[in-house]
C-alpha cells in the first residue's frame, strides 16, 4: 500500500484541512436523498458535540468536500466514515438493495478481512489551510463545484452545499463562515 503525501499532522489541533471522501469506484449513491441524510445528520452530530468545526461542505453524486478543523481531525473523519457507512450499507441490506451491496462488496480492498463492504475510498487526501487566500480558493472550488459539472447555474441552487450559508440563505447545515 503506498502512503499518502496527504496527511493530518499531529501539531495541527484546530487548524482548517480541505477534505475529500470519495465512495468506492465512484458510485453514485449520493443521489438517493436518505444517504445525504445520514451524512448531513452525522456532520452535524459532529459539530454538536463539539468534535468538529465546519467551514465549507459541499456534497455531490459519488464524493463530497469538506474544510474542517477538529483537535483529532483524523481520528473524527475516520470516525465519520465508519458510522455513515455502517448506516448506510445497514438501510441498503433493509431495503434489498443487492446489486448495490454487490458492487460494495466488490470494491472492497482484499485486505479488509473484517467486513463484507467498503463504502468509502481510503483517505480523506487532506490539505492544510495556510491562509485566508487559500481558504477563499478552496470554499470557491467547494461551492462551484456543482455548477463546473452543469447541475445548477449558481452554487447556491446547489442545497446540499454551504454556498446558501455563505450568502445569508436558509442552508440544510450550519457552518463557520467567519474565519
Amino acid at each position: 500500500m503506498a502512503r499518502s503525501r496527504y496527511k493530518i499532522f499531529d501539531g495541527d489541533a484546530d487548524v482548517p484541512y480541505f477534505l475529500t471522501a470519495t465512495i468506492v469506484n465512484w458510485l453514485p449513491l449520493f443521489n438517493a436523498p436518505w444517504v445525504v441524510d445520514i451524512l448531513l445528520d452525522s456532520l452535524r452530530f459532529l459539530q454538536e458535540s463539539g468534535r468538529l468545526v465546519l467551514y465549507a461542505y459541499v456534497i455531490m453524486k459519488n464524493h463530497l468536500h469538506l474544510i474542517a478543523s477538529a483537535t483529532d481531525l483524523s481520528k473524527e473523519m475516520g470516525n465519520f466514515k465508519s458510522f455513515t457507512a455502517r448506516q448506510i450499507i445497514n438501510q441498503y441490506r433493509d431495503q434489498g438493495a443487492e446489486h448495490i451491496l454487490d458492487q460494495l462488496a466488490r470494491y472492497k480492498r482484499p485486505y479488509k478481512q473484517d467486513r463484507n463492504y467498503q463504502f468509502w475510498q481510503e483517505g480523506s487526501h487532506p490539505q492544510r489551510i495556510q491562509g485566508i487566500r487559500m481558504m477563499r480558493q478552496k470554499v470557491a472550488y467547494i461551492h462551484n463545484n456543482p455548477v463546473r459539472r452543469g447541475w445548477v447555474d449558481e452554487p447556491t441552487h446547489w442545497c446540499y452545499s454551504s454556498a446558501r450559508n455563505y450568502a445569508d440563505m436558509v442552508s440544510l447545515l450550519d457552518v463557520q463562515t467567519e474565519w
